[in-house]
């Protein structure tokens, strides 16, 4: 069956080369397509004298649009005039938006940035989640899922993406795969974050669940597959945050993409920009622990004052030499930097 058989529009044939170029240059384009098989389906429900692309149908089709924000709108309208562009080498005549005519970008939305006493609650109504039949490690992959997303940096959809071969539990390092723009990085762990992944697969095994290097780090038993996807991770966190009552100014839910963000930090750090410590209660454990990103992390116990400790940094930069294939840099050039370690 050929590429344009998806499409059904007189547009078929030239929605399904562009899409295929963008692909064979390496892009993923799922979601443009998606766009672009909207705007197909659109066409194709004109009838035969209305089916082509011109100004008057394409300000139909975005009127169709009116649900969303003026940015979804936007970005949809960019995608169908890049394939008016491409059109146009064929067929110089052809119909291309103004982008002058776009809706104007709207306003970044603003983080919500958590307190170290809001995680701590987060972790503590965690562990009061009922274990189901589907999913009997519900409480334990909630927590793991807090810590990981507040300490790491992961972003919802790398978090289900993570397998087990991607932990290392002797260079208490983790590895995050194929991520935004194609990039794989190496994430290390401090001692504390690393015994919460160690009793996470404790609890695991009990449940006798999946063990090999392929099965997802986020499992359960509901049909569709052993592991979360990004918005079954997103209900569960949503609904940690309801029970918590932690909102936002204007009354929302904060967003699972808001635990990247530190009031006085980068999104990623690096070594030259230490990060403040993140102190969470553990209710399991009945002491102060100290999840913390990046290489060092200073912990706080009772009676014993301050401890600084360093995770193995020679370790993380062999491994990430080791796994990315990294040389060593002529004299002169910008230096590399692996979650914060300059290579």
């Amino acid at each position: 069956m050929s590429a344009s058989a998806a499409f059904v529009s007189m547009l078929a044939p030239v929605i399904a080369r562009f899409v295929s170029l963008k692909q064979a240059l390496g892009r993923g384009y799922d979601g443009e397509r998606r766009v672009l098989a909207h705007l197909d389906r659109f066409l194709a429900r004109l009838g035969p004298d209305s089916a082509d692309l011109t100004c008057e149908t394409f300000e139909a089709w975005c009127r169709t649009l009116t649900h969303l924000r003026t940015g979804g709108r936007r970005s949809r309208m960019r995608v169908v005039r890049n394939l008016c562009l491409y059109r146009r080498r064929t067929e110089p005549t052809c119909f291309v938006p103004d982008p002058a005519l776009f809706p104007p970008l709207h306003q970044p939305v603003r983080p919500y940035l958590f307190t170290d006493a809001e995680v701590a609650q987060l972790i503590r109504a965690a562990a009061t989640f009922a274990p189901t039949a589907g999913s009997p490690l519900r409480p334990h992959v909630m927590r793991l899922s807090v810590v990981l997303l507040y300490t790491t940096g992961l972003r919802r959809g790398e978090l289900v993406e993570l397998r087990l071969g991607d932990l290392d539990g002797m260079e208490q390092t983790l590895w995050v795969r194929a991520s935004k723009f194609h990039k794989s990085r190496l994430l290390p762990l401090s001692a504390d974050v690393s015994g919460e992944l160690q009793r996470y697969l404790a609890a695991r095994g009990s449940a006798a669940m999946p063990n090999d290097g392929a099965a997802p780090l986020l499992c359960h038993r509901q049909r569709g597959g052993p592991g979360y996807t990004g918005s079954g991770l997103r209900e569960g966190i949503c609904h940690l945050l309801r029970t918590t009552g932690i909102r936002t100014p204007a009354g929302h839910l904060p967003r699972v993409h808001d635990f990247r963000h530190y009031a006085d930090s980068r999104i990623m750090p690096n070594a030259h920009q230490p990060l403040p410590l993140s102190r969470v209660f553990s209710a399991t454990y009945g002491r102060r622990r100290v999840f913390r990103r990046g290489i060092i992390r200073l912990s706080l116990r009772p009676g014993n004052g301050a401890r600084k400790e360093k995770t193995h940094v020679e370790k993380v930069v062999q491994t990430a030499q080791v796994r990315r294939g990294f040389t060593k840099q002529p004299a002169g050039s910008a230096p590399r930097f692996v979650c914060g370690i300059t290579v």
